[in-house]
């Protein structure tokens, strides 16, 4: 199974990646890149925006922070969560990227989003290191991944520009 993150971010100017790795004993820390700040925001469309606030807010726990006719955000422990109006989005689109959320319990999230109206399209499987991850597509067409990764480590940076 691969593990797949793309998700619409707006950046400006050039743009370094670095080596986030742990360093090996007697070694310098790894650098952390300054350019990329980490996601920002996981972008989805629905043909009926009112219906897919519901069951994203339900499917989420949250109510959105944002509410417009054009955009619905939540905020996920930090992480944006948005949705735009498609009257084109059909119920199954092919993938083009998979944004993952984390959560504490994999097995138990995707039972709880499939009592909700999700369709299992990967079922929950470890994929390794004790990482467990599953694909569900929400009622409105969208690919929406799951991740329990026990290994990754949240990091929080601040920034003086958009998107701290």
């Amino acid at each position: 199974m691969r593990l797949a993150l793309l998700v619409p971010l707006a950046i400006v100017g050039a743009c370094t990646l670095q080596d986030t790795s742990p360093a090996p004993p007697g070694e310098a820390a790894p650098k952390v890149s300054t350019e990329f700040l980490g996601l920002r925001t996981a972008k989805y469309t629905a043909s009926d925006l009112a219906a897919a606030k519901a069951w994203y807010a339900e499917a989420l726990g949250v109510q959105p922070y944002f509410d417009e006719p054009f955009y619905v955000g939540f905020n996920v422990n930090g992480f944006e969560l948005g949705i735009t109006p498609d009257s084109s989005a059909a119920a199954v689109r092919p993938e083009a990227g998979i944004a993952y959320w984390g959560v504490a319990d994999a097995a138990r999230t995707v039972e709880r989003l499939v009592g909700l109206g999700a369709v299992i399209v990967e079922p929950v499987e470890d994929v390794g290191g004790g990482i467990r991850t599953a694909t569900v597509r929400d009622p409105f067409g969208n690919l929406f991944g799951v991740i329990e990764n026990p290994v990754f480590e949240y990091v929080t940076t601040r920034s003086p520009g958009p998107g701290r």
